[in-house]
């Protein structure tokens, strides 16, 4: 890409992080939806209930990791429902697409910007997560950032490029979960798989191994595809 084409991306990632940084609409609909989420789920399972893992867990620490990425998924359709949605509301969406250059450009753009919401976003849900199901993440914060980064990813790419699919659609939100969760289906098994390594005790690096090439592999080959075919999407 050229230093103009970069210009424009940046450019996008600057009005939504302002726009957004102003109202504060999605984070603060992501921050309650995932609270209560976290919540429901400390309070069906309860904190005292014997576990079933190798390590002395509770139930709750147990299944934390799959709670976690429930929580995360869930509300990630909140921000990337949002993606286009402000065009929308605001009648800008003839404008973006008027916008010149390469409209991959701006499909890059919606995606970093969307990376930077949905990792604010976990940046609440993780704490809270840790707080609520007792959890020990200080020693393997690190193994986790970077399992949320890669998965962070490729949730990013694909919810950008479906919300820009379904933003001229009248059940716009009803139709984005029903198509991002079932392509989605390997970043979750991964993540949810990854994360339970790591928080369970069971660091075992060539498993691990596996489920994060599986996210790389998938990053790539979704990133590429979406940024591509995101022309042909931000359509009429």
């Amino acid at each position: 890409m050229s230093g103009s084409e970069w210009r424009r991306v940046w450019t996008v990632v600057w009005k939504d992080t302002l726009t957004e940084r102003r109202t504060k609409a999605a984070f603060n609909a992501m921050a309650f939806f995932a609270g209560m989420v976290l919540l429901i789920f400390a309070f069906a399972l309860g904190p005292d209930t014997p576990g079933i893992g190798p390590m002395g867990q509770t139930l709750l620490q147990y299944v934390s990791p799959g709670l976690l990425w429930v929580a995360i998924m869930l509300t990630a359709v909140l921000a990337l429902g949002r993606s286009f949605q402000i065009e929308l509301e605001n009648g800008a969406l003839e404008g973006l697409r008027l916008y010149p250059g390469e409209r991959r450009s701006i499909g890059i753009g919606k995606i970093l910007s969307n990376v930077l919401t949905l990792a604010a976003m976990e940046l609440l849900v993780v704490p809270i997560g840790a707080v609520l199901y007792n959890l020990d993440l200080w020693s393997k914060l690190p193994a986790l950032a970077g399992v949320l980064f890669l998965a962070t990813i490729g949730l990013a790419a694909v919810g950008t490029f479906y919300a820009a699919l379904t933003v001229n659609l009248r059940a716009r939100e009803v139709m984005l979960p029903l198509l991002l969760f079932p392509v989605m289906v390997p970043v979750i098994l991964g993540a949810v798989k990854a994360t339970n390594l790591i928080l369970n005790g069971s660091l075992m690096q060539d498993e691990l191994g596996t489920w994060v090439r599986l996210l790389i592999v998938f990053d790539v080959v979704f990133v590429t595809v979406c940024t591509l075919t995101f022309e042909y999407v931000l359509e009429e």
